[in-house]
C-alpha cells in the first residue's frame, strides 16, 4: 500500500495529459460517492424534514 506522501509525489511527476485524466477520474469518483451518500441519506429518512419544508 502506498503512503499519501508517495501518492502525492507520483501525482507531481505526472505529465499534463495524465494529470488531467487523474483530475477527471477523481471528480467522477467524488460525484459518484456524493450521489451514493445522498441516496443513502434519502433512504434513511435524513432529508425528510427538508422535503416537508419545501
Amino acid at each position: 500500500m502506498l503512503t499519501l506522501e508517495q501518492i502525492e509525489s507520483a501525482i507531481l511527476q505526472l505529465p499534463p495529459n495524465e494529470y488531467e485524466k487523474l483530475i477527471q477520474w477523481f471528480a467522477d469518483l467524488d460525484y459518484q460517492r456524493w450521489d451514493e451518500q445522498l441516496e443513502k441519506d434519502i433512504a434513511d429518512g435524513k432529508l425528510e424534514t427538508f422535503a416537508q419544508e419545501a
